[in-house]
């Protein structure tokens, strides 16, 4: 298959892109290399592709006629959307600037495959959208109407439009739900990247809140791997479909222990500095996972330790030879 993937050289996308290419596939890889972090990180996870099976179409992806000028020679199979602006925390000091790119990139994106005749789409959302839900764990009924970030608000948008033009022009659409993804490569701005910084230049780890709050840390080959499954689930169906479909790892970790983890990943002890919790953050968040196992065939299997020293063997490697991000 030919599968454009938006945001392909960001952290979950340049893993993905990887993924179906080494499955065999063709990728043209969507990147506008927002400054939010440094393009030397999105450029080394690519620098090994295959140029004869790997584009990239530097862009942003509310660019709807650059985009289609771009595609439209390339017989395009399937749009694997996670451009996206990212974050909850610069969400509440930036409103306007994610729904520009949130809502109005994934609209554009919905119009490049239906001027493309493309029918299948893959939106990256997010476990964000059930707020502070008191049901855990969540599942995709779970009424999701009271996001507490714009980011969440902005997800939750992306997943309606992806709906209408489901209805509308009969593409089959999959809205994933993403659950705090962690990995080799992870996005300097995430926790576990940060604090590992903050161990490596001796800076107190900075923890906010008491450490009970509980993330459903997945790792990201895991990910990929339920975003490849929900590709190929998508290609083989006669009907389109809709489906809201969660990719977690089905079970949580308290903050006072994700920094505990990381901390031995990387054989040294934290110093912590506890601060107030922040706005727009939620308590837990926790994945119902049956609906993916039983659609899908998904089953994570990366342990939160396994999974963590991965990540402690990149981050110790990746800085041996070039300065720590400032924190």
């Amino acid at each position: 298959m030919h599968i454009c993937v938006t945001g392909g050289v960001g952290f979950i996308g340049g893993h993905l892109c990887r993924r179906l290419l080494r499955d065999g596939h063709r990728v043209t890889a969507i990147d506008n290399f927002d400054p939010f972090y440094p393009r030397a990180i999105k450029e080394e996870g690519i620098e090994d592709f295959p140029r004869e099976r790997f584009t990239l179409i530097e862009t942003d992806i509310c660019n709807t006629d650059a985009i289609l000028q771009a595609l439209h020679a390339r017989d395009v199979d399937a749009i694997v959307h996670l451009a996206a602006r990212a974050g909850v925390r610069p969400s509440i000091e930036a409103p306007m600037a994610y729904e520009e790119t949130n809502v109005g990139g994934t609209q554009s994106m919905l119009t490049v495959a239906q001027e493309l005749d493309i029918d299948t789409f893959l939106f990256g959302s997010s476990s964000s959208v059930y707020g502070n839900n008191d049901k855990v764990p969540f599942a995709e009924d779970d009424p999701v109407r009271h996001p507490i970030s714009p980011y969440a608000a902005t997800k939750r948008s992306g997943e309606l439009l992806a709906h209408t033009f489901h209805h509308l022009y009969d593409i089959t659409v999959h809205c994933l739900r993403f659950f705090t993804v962690y990995g080799p490569r992870q996005r300097p701005d995430l926790a576990i990247h940060k604090f590992a910084r903050q161990l490596l230049t001796d800076q107190p780890i900075t923890m906010y809140g008491d450490g009970t709050s509980s993330r459903d840390y997945t790792y990201v080959a895991d990910i990929v791997d339920g975003i490849v499954r929900s590709l190929r689930r998508a290609k083989s169906l006669d009907d389109p479909e809709y489906e809201i479909i969660n990719l977690g790892g089905s079970e949580t970790t308290q903050l006072k222990d994700l920094i505990s983890g990381i901390a031995v990943a990387m054989d040294m002890t934290p110093k912590i500095e506890q601060l107030p919790t922040q706005p727009g953050d939620v308590k837990r968040t926790y994945a119902d996972i049956s609906k993916a196992q039983e659609l899908l065939g998904y089953a994570p299997d990366t342990p939160i330790d396994e999974g963590l020293q991965k990540f402690a063997d990149w981050v110790t490697a990746y800085y041996e030879d070039r300065p720590v991000l400032e924190v």
